[in-house]
């Protein structure tokens, strides 16, 4: 049996169905195929209502019958040109990190709003030499709730003066920070700020990116997607990345519904997930009984 051809039934989306779905695709901001089939609908007619968009009917119709998982086997090639990845190493070990306890992507038990995981995002395009901007990002485990800040350098005073800033921001009190074994975060003024603020400080495990999945993947698919891979150095630069972190927080945290894993089974090899109904990081706020009312009005 030759598998090439295509199965008895199976139906083709010719290049005027794949090019509509890619402008779809980028006005969603580039979300899966579960997520953006439900936004199809709605953004079609609001595109074509403001000149963004015109679709033959036939078009039309077969963008309302295309499945979520044919729209991801259709934008798979558009998806590979935009990745990439980058592994950095980390500082030698210090007497602050021997003293921060570690905490595993096991360890977190569904705990309420407010432990966030944190990371920096370097800006430096091809070459790491000099100095360049940083993204200080940060997101709250229970709710997805993601904050971002422009650093100018790489600077612990600099980090702790952000990180007072930002907490008048979160629509929950902070009560935990879980950062890498980098050495911006193992330091003793990060440590003296956690203990001033009653602030839980934990550490991920080196080399392991699965203990901070949930900031990972906002690295990817919020900073890394909005602003690239480009390099951004000096004054300028990080007051305009500022600029756009502003409004970002508010279509991320207000507009951009997201997966929440409810369980994962495991039989052999065979991973099986479950995943809530997508909600956005201030739905799942304000439903969450440990939050304060009087907080989510603020």
């Amino acid at each position: 049996m030759d598998r090439s051809r295509p199965r008895p039934g199976r139906r083709i989306y010719d290049e005027a169905v794949r090019e509509a779905l890619v402008v779809l695709w980028e006005a969603g901001d580039r979300i899966c195929g579960k997520r953006l089939k439900p936004l199809i609908p709605l953004l079609v007619p609001a595109m074509e209502r403001h000149g963004h968009l015109a679709l033959d009917e036939v078009v039309r119709i077969r963008l309302g019958k295309i499945s979520a998982a044919t729209i991801d086997r259709v934008l798979a090639p558009v998806r590979a040109d935009g990745s990439g990845s980058q592994r950095r190493r980390n500082a030698h070990s210090s007497a602050v990190r021997r003293s921060v306890p570690i905490r595993t992507f096991a360890d977190w038990n569904d705990p309420v709003p407010g432990y966030m995981e944190a990371d920096l995002v370097a800006h430096s395009g091809p070459s790491a030499s000099g100095s360049f901007v940083q993204t200080l990002t940060l997101t709250d485990v229970a709710t997805g709730w993601t904050e971002c800040a422009a650093l100018l350098f790489r600077e612990q005073r600099l980090l702790s003066e952000v990180m007072t800033a930002l907490r008048p921001a979160l629509p929950f009190p902070l009560l935990g920070f879980d950062t890498d074994n980098d050495s911006v975060f193992m330091n003793q003024t990060i440590k003296d700020w956690c203990d001033a603020a009653q602030v839980m400080f934990t550490r991920s495990r080196p080399y392991r990116k699965n203990d901070q999945a949930h900031v990972e993947q906002k690295n990817g698919a919020i900073v890394r997607r909005m602003v690239g891979y480009r390099r951004y150095s000096g004054i300028a630069a990080a007051t305009e990345l500022a600029r756009l972190y502003s409004s970002m927080r508010l279509y991320v945290n207000f507009f951009q519904p997201s997966f929440k894993l409810m369980e994962k089974t495991r039989d052999g090899a065979r991973v099986t997930k479950r995943y809530h109904p997508p909600l956005t990081p201030f739905q799942r706020v304000q439903a969450h009984p440990a939050v304060a009312q009087s907080l989510i009005q603020n």
